[in-house]
């Protein structure tokens, strides 16, 4: 099932992997289970010492470096991106590695490489996340390359379905007219 997740939504798709794939049961973001035993998705350093909460979130426009070959890459057809994010909480630097080697792909970061911006599994044709927030870009006459992708992809998954459903019949017998 083809899949985009934005902000929370790659933080949840992370901590879902983690738990499904790493097989690290109550895996979790350190915001929704402060004692989690795994905290593979956990306040950034930046926020750490902020108490005053008002306008102090990583908030604005940031810039993502994207691995040439990923499907992120190829969506946007950059491999610099500029997007608002709005958010405290990352994909903890300590478990990159980690799910990296078992499958999820960090195929965008900040430009120091500090920051995970977008992730994706490698073997699935469209399970995107990514720490911004695309919808800001995203226009009824423009749609934003992430969300035209989804679209595509799920299509392409109902096209295959109705091919795979199809039986011989379906391809010589007439049409019927509605009328």
């Amino acid at each position: 099932m083809p899949c985009l997740g934005l902000c929370l939504g790659l933080q949840a798709m992370t901590v879902e992997y983690s738990r499904n794939v790493l097989g690290l049961a109550g895996a979790n973001s350190s915001e929704m289970d402060p004692t989690t035993q795994y905290p593979v998705i956990d306040l950034m350093h930046d926020q750490r010492d902020v108490t005053d909460k008002g306008g102090t979130q990583r908030l604005g426009a940031f810039y993502a470096i994207l691995e040439a070959d990923s499907r992120v890459a190829k969506a946007y057809a950059e491999l610099v991106v500029s997007e608002r994010h709005r958010h405290r909480y990352e994909l903890s630097s300590q478990w990159k590695q980690r799910l990296e080697a078992a499958g999820l792909r960090c195929s965008g970061m900040s430009p120091d490489r500090r920051l995970v911006e977008f992730i994706e599994a490698v073997d699935h044709p469209f399970w995107v996340g990514t720490q911004a927030h695309p919808e800001f870009k995203s226009r009824p006459d423009r749609a934003h390359p992430l969300f035209r992708e989804l679209v595509g992809a799920a299509l392409a998954l109902r096209a295959a379905k109705q091919a795979e459903d199809a039986t011989p019949e379906d391809f010589t017998a007439p049409r019927q007219s509605v009328a």
